[in-house]
């Protein structure tokens, strides 16, 4: 038999319920506000008392009205902010038994899709999905056999708020740990994401990737070809990310392919500066853009990348003198049409120089005694120094340490010569701006 201050207490309850019931959509508005400010950082137990032992009651309230107005966004906030607090809540196991048995998290991915619903609303679904993953290793494997990997990382690519982003990261990281079946599906669809048009998922994306790959062991064949490309970009903070990937990477079995990407892209091919090239350009009274061609701005992180990874590991150095760096850095200190370029190639240059006598050997001669002067002087300002005539030689260098290295019996690791592709590039990437240089002077 129920004492009066229990059936008390009961009635309470059936009263609220009631009017939840019966209310508008502004009353219920109202109804959250009360909820969220009284109950915040409540524990399961604590709820419970205040719902006279039927929360359960509000919540399941609560999640069939987000599966009635979760496309429309109205209160959206509110409610998932509302479910947080019953999901939050400490020894809240059965809450959140409740809320997945009606398909919370399919729903939660849902509202991440949905281009009406506002960016703020989407990050208090993301936060749900925190809560849940936080829960172990049999949640997170549910939001991800739910496609929520996909679901996720899409939204990464295409939300345009930083703060927002950042949760997404939190996620990401979350189901990237203590998740073993599902680490990889995590994994690839970080490396999807480094494509995007979003500097600041690029740059979380790479961030989780050094916490992925150090987990996961082993790497994915298209790792290579897409951090590289990310070197494309204008942005400083995804550029240091995208060095400090391939930091990590060469520690890897991807390391020689790696090495020879970062050097191919010292001499950038015709047809890519062509192609990024339009003939408006040539107009004399267009200001020129070439600073911010995407290929230039992927040459000089090259040099700036080849100049941290040389300087971490001297086995790396000599490794890149058997793929013909110096002659690249000295092709890539020609390229007057973008002085970052030539200023990157150059301070890189400089410590193969200080690194290997055979090096500052060859590189004197090409350089002739002059301008091997300015060099050593001042390596960082010598690209404002350089006339065409030094440019052009510099560009069409045939400097080959490699060569002289295994003539010397010098070893070196198991990567296979592609000499011949990569001179041809140089002599058609030579070719191309003498071309240009003459015809500007016509």
């Amino acid at each position: 038999m129920t004492s009066i201050k229990e059936q008390a207490a009961i009635s309470r309850l059936l009263s609220f319920l009631q009017d939840w019931d019966n209310a508008g959509k502004v009353a219920r508005s109202h109804i959250l506000d009360n909820f969220i400010k009284t109950n915040q950082g409540k524990t399961s137990p604590e709820l419970e008392q205040e719902f006279s032992q039927g929360a359960s009651l509000f919540l399941v309230r609560l999640t069939t009205w987000l599966r009635l107005i979760y496309m429309t966004g109205s209160c959206l906030d509110k409610l998932l902010q509302s479910i947080g607090i019953f999901l939050s809540a400490v020894s809240s196991n059965r809450y959140l038994i409740e809320f997945l048995e009606v398909g919370g998290v399919l729903t939660l991915l849902e509202i991440l899709g949905l281009e009406e619903i506002k960016e703020e609303d989407k990050k208090e679904s993301i936060k749900l999905l925190q809560v849940i993953a936080n829960y172990g290793r049999k949640y997170k494997e549910l939001i991800c056999e739910s496609y929520g990997v996909r679901s996720i990382a899409e939204f990464l690519a295409k939300s345009k708020s930083e703060e927002t982003q950042e949760e997404v990261q939190v996620l990401l990281d979350s189901l990237v740990h203590g998740n073993p079946k599902y680490q990889n599906q995590v994994y690839k669809g970080l490396i999807a994401l480094l494509p995007c048009a979003s500097p600041k998922a690029q740059q979380l994306s790479l961030q989780t990737l050094r916490t992925a790959q150090s987990i996961i062991g082993t790497t994915h064949p298209s790792i290579v070809e897409c951090v590289l490309k990310v070197l494309r970009t204008m942005h400083l903070e995804v550029q240091y990310e995208a060095i400090e990937l391939i930091k990590d990477l060469v520690n890897y079995d991807v390391c020689q392919e790696l090495l020879k990407g970062l050097v191919e892209l010292l001499i950038p091919s015709v047809s890519e500066t062509r192609k990024l090239q339009p003939k408006i350009l040539n107009d004399s009274l267009v200001p020129q853009l070439t600073a911010h061609l995407p290929v230039f701005l992927q040459q000089a992180a090259a040099a700036k990348a080849i100049r941290v990874l040389a300087r971490s590991n001297t086995s790396i150095a000599e490794e890149m003198l058997h793929l013909r760096v110096v002659h690249s850095l000295l092709a890539a200190m020609g390229n007057s049409d973008h002085c970052n370029s030539q200023r990157q190639a150059s301070l890189t240059l400089e410590y193969f120089v200080q690194m290997f006598p055979v090096v500052e050997e060859h590189v004197r001669r090409s350089m002739g005694e002059e301008l091997y002067q300015l060099f050593l002087s001042n390596a960082e300002d010598l690209y404002m120094k350089i006339d065409s005539i030094q440019a052009d030689i510099l560009a069409a260098n045939k400097v080959n340490v490699s060569k002289v290295l295994h003539q010397g019996g010098v070893p070196r690791s198991n990567t296979a010569f592609y000499l011949e592709a990569h001179d041809k590039d140089q002599l058609d990437y030579i070719s191309y701006f003498q071309k240009e240089d003459m015809e500007g002077k016509e």
